[in-house]
């Protein structure tokens, strides 16, 4: 179904009004995704709808433009649903029960014609106020669904309260999508659509000549996204040589330790002086240009980081593990090589040979730029247009 759907669906003339749910402003991927696609004049008309949070501002959605609303309504939604004593696990669904309250009753949700949750957790609480309307409910799908990926707690909700609620289901993979469809009513719709993740296709040139081979990981520093991984390898297969390797991306939801142990792991690894750590970048295009080698590495199966794509379109020779969505956009040999995952020793030896071989660095870095399926900002947005509109008519019929 085209965009134009989405005008007739939401009456003669009029674009769909739909209202994306968010419980952070925090600089994570689901978020800069949301923002991305919203900065990409879509078709139908956006409101944000956050939970308040302890940050100044808007935070990430600051970055959206002025004709994108943002509301706050409801309580705070820190950390603790799938984590933390019983007790902070019922102080965290009381939270989630006066939420899904606050947001039933604005009126951003009391007129929109679809309301799309952008996280898990504000899944959980859309769906509870969903269940009282009959506005379509759409979740959009990040992680698996899987205890490991967000916790005992948050499985129960996702697989019991949320998933059986949704009127559709957009995943950002086919291997995100297997691991719901089994809690899925009969009739939703579900569709397979890239996070929007600010790509533009580049030819694979060579970044300027001079310097030490440099490779990177561009994901937020969070245990497992493999940060700890690619470091040992690294030590492992170039500790010896001259090449960096780069870790930028900050480290919300917690993490700060973990940064702090990785600057620490890489001195006892003898790999201090050629290990960055940059933080969070804005400019990422420009950032993947200086690398020669780009890598995803998570330690448990990754549904598709928006990392894998942009290394992609930037020309890069990826190495990724294999398993999860990074294993649908990579052919082994053809625009990457695939690893067996959590494994040191497959990662060093992948590094090592690209590090050794400039002619296949060249054939692989050619290959990623010529994936097919890449889409811009643009794109994903009008993917997402067609299927509000192919929901909302769905729940229309019924």
């Amino acid at each position: 179904m085209s965009a134009a759907g989405g005008s007739d669906a939401g009456g003669p003339g009029r674009a769909l009004r739909v209202v994306h749910l968010d419980h952070t402003t925090a600089r994570g991927g689901a978020e800069y995704a949301l923002v991305r696609m919203l900065r990409a004049h879509p078709a139908w008309s956006p409101v944000v709808l956050l939970a308040p949070t302890d940050a100044a501002g808007a935070g990430v959605y600051a970055q959206l433009p002025a004709r994108v609303p943002v509301r706050v309504a409801g309580v705070r939604q820190p950390a603790g649903v799938s984590a933390g004593s019983a007790l902070h696990q019922a102080a965290a669904l009381a939270r989630l029960a006066v939420q899904s309250a606050a947001t039933r009753l604005h009126p951003a949700f009391r007129t929109a014609d679809l309301v799309d949750a952008n996280t898990a957790r504000a899944a959980a609480y859309g769906a509870l106020a969903a269940r009282t309307s009959r506005v379509p409910f759409v979740v959009h799908l990040r992680d698996m669904t899987d205890p490991d990926a967000i916790g005992r707690a948050g499985y129960a909700l996702m697989t019991r309260l949320v998933l059986p609620r949704a009127d559709g289901v957009i995943a950002n993979s086919r291997a995100t999508l297997d691991t719901a469809t089994p809690f899925l009513r009969r009739g939703a719709r579900t569709v397979v659509i890239p996070s929007a993740a600010g790509i533009e296709r580049r030819t694979a040139d060579a970044r300027p000549a001079g310097g030490p081979l440099k490779i990177g990981m561009l994901a937020r520093i969070d245990p497992w996204k493999g940060q700890e991984l690619l470091l040992r390898a690294f030590a492992q297969a170039l500790g010896d040589s001259e090449a960096r390797l780069v870790l930028p991306g900050d480290a919300p939801f917690g993490h700060e330790a973990y940064g702090r142990h990785l600057r620490a792991l890489a001195g006892e690894l003898g790999v201090g002086d050629r290990v960055d750590f940059p933080g969070h970048v804005d400019d990422i295009i420009g950032a993947l240009a200086g690398w020669d080698i780009a890598v995803q590495a998570s330690v448990r199966p990754e549904p598709l980081g928006q990392n894998v794509l942009q290394y992609l379109a930037a020309g890069r020779a990826v190495v990724v593990a294999g398993e999860g969505g990074p294993a649908e956009w990579v052919t082994d040999g053809v625009n990457g090589l695939v690893v067996a995952p959590r494994d040191v020793d497959a990662l060093a030896d992948a590094l090592g040979r690209l590090a050794a071989d400039d002619a296949l660095r060249g054939l692989l870095a050619a290959g990623a730029a010529a994936t097919p399926g890449l889409l811009d900002d643009a794109a994903v947005a009008a993917a997402h247009a067609a299927f509000y509109a192919e929901v909302v008519a769905a729940r229309s019929d019924a």
